[in-house]
């Protein structure tokens, strides 16, 4: 029975002989679950907060919380809320899914490539308050005072998007991988992170709505507080990416694969925005994030 040249992997080699050199078009997809951690930093910039004392009872209010009051207190001095540490750090766990197109090369095809796209699902930080630490205030009319401080509250998320270009080893001898056999491999590469935000952040405190420049990212209520909007805010990077894990061939085009990759993105940042989002402030951002994505997948080698 004849057959047409395409239905030959390789190429022709005389009397109605193929070799095969190994090359493949690959299709996987896959899915798992994401491990998420980060250092979050203070990136509020200068914002001072007014402070008075009660000095009969020892009392220490911001100027939001005693508001018309305040002359019958003593000031009590400044303190920048920039100079304050979050109170923790990033971490979570998400679901994570991806895709890849690809080609192993001729003659050696334990090598892959492949461009792939990689999605980790919304991934919550919330704090309580945000910020939080030791400041001694300054310019006040009682001096060395110290104040244990807290601002803030936030609700918010983040989601990324990662599109890399990879170079994969399968760890086999030969031009074609053997069959119901655990085949391990190692990959690296480099790709685009895209990270969306969105930041509910809460004046739990009345420090923040001391500031004339709040009110631009939200509306004041009854009680002189400022009620943010919620705000969205897209970070781009560059981000590296590594990859180990085992492939197990179910047939010579379809084989399974359990992998582990590592995606490592510089910063992503959190935003105020205001209503028509054309003003926004630095809030804080996460640092140093590394996605760890635990995936099962299906890979297709034509």
């Amino acid at each position: 029975m004849a057959h047409a040249n395409w239905e030959y992997p390789g190429y022709y080699v005389g009397e109605g002989a193929y070799t095969d050199d190994g090359s493949r078009f690959t299709v996987s997809v896959r899915g798992g679950a994401s491990m998420s951690i980060a250092t979050i930093k203070n990136e509020v910039g200068t914002l001072t907060s007014e402070y008075y004392i009660d000095t009969e009872t020892g009392i220490i209010m911001s100027a939001g919380y005693c508001g018309e009051d305040c002359g019958q207190y003593t000031y009590a001095g400044i303190a920048d809320l920039a100079e304050l540490p979050p109170r923790t750090d990033f971490s979570a766990f998400s679901f994570a899914a991806g895709a890849s197109l690809g080609w192993t090369i001729p003659n050696k095809p334990q090598w892959r490539l492949e461009l792939g796209w990689d999605h980790i699902s919304e991934s919550e930080y919330n704090s309580s308050p945000l910020y939080e630490g030791d400041l001694e205030l300054t310019g006040g009319d009682v001096s060395g005072i110290v104040l244990h401080l807290t601002s803030g509250a936030v609700q918010s998320s983040v989601t990324t998007d990662i599109i890399s270009v990879m170079a994969f080893y399968d760890f086999y001898d030969g031009l074609q991988k053997p069959l119901r056999t655990a085949i391990p491999y190692i990959g690296f590469g480099i790709g685009y992170a895209d990270s969306k935000t969105v930041l509910n952040l809460a004046d739990l405190y009345g420090d923040l709505s001391e500031s004339i420049d709040m009110g631009n990212f939200g509306e004041m209520d009854d009680y002189g507080v400022v009620q943010f909007y919620r705000s969205e805010t897209n970070s781009a990077n560059v981000a590296g990416v590594v990859a180990l894990g085992l492939s197990y061939g179910l047939t010579e085009y379809m084989f399974l694969d359990l992998g582990a990759r590592a995606a490592y993105v510089p910063k992503i940042k959190w935003k105020l925005t205001n209503a028509d989002n054309t003003r926004n402030r630095d809030w804080f951002s996460a640092e140093n994030v590394f996605y760890v994505n635990i995936m099962l997948g299906l890979r297709f080698e034509f």
